[in-house]
Formats: C-alpha cells, sequence, structure tokens
C-alpha cells in the first residue's frame, strides 16, 4: 500500500508534524523526536501527543510528563519542538494554510487509523492528517496492531486510497539490531529517509557481489 506522491526534495528546510497516540511502541516516538531534534534539515516539529500516548510513554519508558515531555526524553530543552494539546483545533497544523511539509503518525493506533481513513477530524491529530491529505502532502502512518481484523484491513485501504502511505512498525533484523533501541532508530532512519530525510548513520543494505 502507498501513494503516488512525488517524495520531498532532499536537504531543505523543512517543517514536519509528528504525532504519537496510544499504540505501543513509544520508544519508536521517543527515537524519532531525537532524529528530528538533532537534524539541522529540519526547522521545525509540531508535536501532538494523545492523552492515551502519554499513558504509554509511561508504562513502556517511565516517562511521565505533559508540557515537559519533550525535555524528558531529549534530556534538554529544544525551540524547534513546539507540542500541542489534542484537543487544539486553533493549532497551525489544522489549517491547510500553514506550509507544513509531511506529517508522521508513529506509532498510529487502529483508533486513529479508523478516523483519519474515514476523515472524522474529531481531535486535533485527525484533523492535521485530514488537512495533510487534503493538501496532498505526505502523509506516513506507522500503524501498530497484530494480528489485523478486516476492519483495520479496510481501513488501511481507505487511507491509502486516500493518499497516505501505511508504513508498518516492523524492525528489520538483518543490520544485527542489538537492543530495541537500535530496532527503534533503524525504523525511524527509514521513515525519514521516505520523506526525504535521509539519516548519515542510517544502516544500508549493501549485498556481496557489490
Amino acid at each position: 500500500m502507498g501513494d503516488n506522491l512525488s517524495v520531498p526534495p532532499l536537504f531543505t528546510s523543512r517543517n514536519l508534524t509528528l504525532a504519537v497516540t496510544g499504540a505501543s511502541g513509544s520508544v519508536y516516538a521517543a527515537e524519532m523526536l531525537r532524529a528530528l531534534a538533532t537534524d539541522d534539515h529540519v526547522h521545525k516539529v509540531n508535536l501532538v501527543v494523545s492523552e492515551s500516548a502519554l499513558r504509554v510513554f509511561a508504562e513502556e519508558l517511565q516517562i511521565s510528563a505533559r508540557t515537559s515531555l519533550v525535555e524528558k526524553i531529549l534530556g534538554y530543552p529544544s525551540d524547534k519542538i513546539q507540542q500541542h494539546t489534542p484537543n487544539d483545533i486553533g493549532a497551525n497544523i489544522a489549517s491547510g494554510s500553514y506550509p507544513s511539509d509531511a506529517m508522521i503518525i508513529l506509532p498510529c493506533s487502529m483508533g486513529t487509523l479508523a478516523g483519519v481513513a474515514n476523515g472524522l477530524a474529531a481531535n486535533l491529530i485527525q484533523r492535521a492528517a485530514d488537512v495533510t491529505l487534503k493538501e496532498r502532502r505526505p502523509l506516513i502512518l506507522c500503524v501498530r496492531e497484530t494480528p489485523l481484523n478486516r476492519i483495520h484491513l479496510r481501513n488501511m485501504q481507505l487511507a491509502s486510497d486516500a493518499g497516505a502511505t501505511i508504513f508498518p512498525v516492523i524492525p528489520t533484523l538483518y543490520n544485527l539490531p542489538q537492543s530495541t533501541t537500535d530496532m527503534a532508530r533503524q525504523f525511524v532512519q527509514r521513515v525519514l529517509a521516505h520523506v526525504g530525510l535521509p539519516q548519515p548513520d542510517a544502516y544500508q543494505w549493501k549485498p556481496d557481489t557489490e
């Protein structure tokens, strides 16, 4: 599943939207924030974390915070990351006139997928995703669930047909990861490469024949 949108140009100053929902996998979201915070090609990150995601952060990473979540993950404050509350319908990313280059939902719960696929726009995450689709900007849905029922599969197809890229949270093993953090970092690097932000230390497969 995917979309027919062109990949954004490389190495330009970028405004990205990152949403974190209540599916398991907060380590992926934390690694994404670290990568975006240190990438000089990223000008601004608009971050939205759902209430359910905050609970997952607390349970999986022992990080309990709301306004200081970014600082607790990074270990320092970051001026480039602006966190919005999930019900702030007046946020910049709720409007198509705001120049966001791409939106990533990581991890993307099946509930959020359903809202995006059916155009509900019931909160800021769904609204920002709806705006991203209508403006024909890249929307990456890093879905996290198993096994998948027919409703999940149908919603993935609907979202894909609308222009989203379905990018399941599946770690690679051929790079011999030594920890869950290694797995998360490699996955994040692949997502960022997909939106035109390749990371310099990303693993690249090189067959023996080369």
